[in-house]
């Protein structure tokens, strides 16, 4: 595969606006190491091989073993994440594939004691813009280095 549109040139105010919700991101209360998850495994339920490839090499950067990182994708059936994690990527799932079950009340109930309000919404946000980025990465085929 080819790459189509450097997007980072086609659209510098687009970048600027994702970048400026990452700085949020980067100010909320998800730690990092839980936030590299997220980002990881949304990116593989979209099929985003540059954004898989980037944060898990991020997320070993902050320490994740690799023992987790290659569960990730079949947490539900491994020990190796805590329960607030296991919320974290069920909201994820949720939220990614949104058009197919419009976020179960069963999995809101499930991400609610783990997490505050702000947390909630936070992390939401942390969803909504991984989805993103692998939208921009998937159509224009950014190629992992």
């Amino acid at each position: 595969m080819q790459p189509r549109l450097d997007f980072y040139k086609a659209s510098p105010a687009a970048i600027k606006a994702m970048i400026g919700v990452e700085e949020r991101i980067g100010k909320s209360s998800i730690e990092q190491s839980l936030a590299e998850l997220v980002r990881l495994r949304a990116s593989q339920i979209n099929g985003c091989a540059f954004c898989v490839d980037m944060h898990t090499a991020d997320a070993r950067k902050g320490g994740e073993t690799d023992r987790r990182l290659a569960t990730v994708v079949t947490w539900r059936e491994t020990p190796f994440f805590t329960d607030r994690e296991r919320a974290a990527l069920e909201w994820t799932e949720a939220l990614t594939l949104i058009a197919q079950d419009r976020v179960p009340d069963a999995v809101w109930e499930n991400v609610k004691p783990h997490f505050s309000d702000e947390d909630i919404a936070d992390l939401t946000l942390l969803i909504s813009a991984i989805n993103s980025w692998n939208r921009f990465s998937i159509a224009f085929r950014k190629m992992p280095e």
